[in-house]
């Protein structure tokens, strides 16, 4: 018999520091997975950077992130959602793109690592909020 992948589900309030709480959820889950421990890490640090980005730019009243863990039994996948005001992805590119000509480039690389530590990286976002999906294949 073939088994069920698994989901996990976490709500974590924006405070400093909270998403150490995610990382902990992710070390387990990759653990469970048998992934080795480079992809957890990758795993990890993706994620951080995906709730630092939700903490800081979202906005939301509710002051919460929602994170969502669907192991599969070739990949994981990770939904960080939020209720926050959103943002065109068109302008935060540009945004980006001048701060790097102007040397002022310090800031503002959290969604390009979380695109070089997984596998998939897709952004939706609008007026009702943000959710970040990244996979990880075995």
């Amino acid at each position: 018999m073939e088994e069920k992948p698994k989901d996990v589900d976490l709500i974590i309030p924006m405070i400093p520091e909270m998403e150490l709480t995610a990382t902990k959820t992710a070390e387990a889950v990759g653990e469970f997975m048998k992934l080795d421990q480079d992809k957890i890490e990758e795993i990890k640090m993706a994620l951080i950077e995906a709730c630092i980005n939700a903490f800081e730019h979202s906005k939301s009243e509710d002051g919460r992130v929602g994170i969502s863990f669907d192991i599969g039994t070739e990949e994981l996948t990770i939904q960080i959602t939020d209720r926050g005001k959103g943002f065109d992805m068109g302008q935060a590119r540009e945004k980006l793109e001048k701060r790097r000509e102007s040397g002022e480039s310090r800031r503002g690389w959290g969604l390009t690592i979380m695109q070089e530590l997984m596998d998939d990286v897709k952004v939706e976002s609008g007026e009702t909020g943000t959710c970040i999906t990244m996979t990880k294949r075995r």
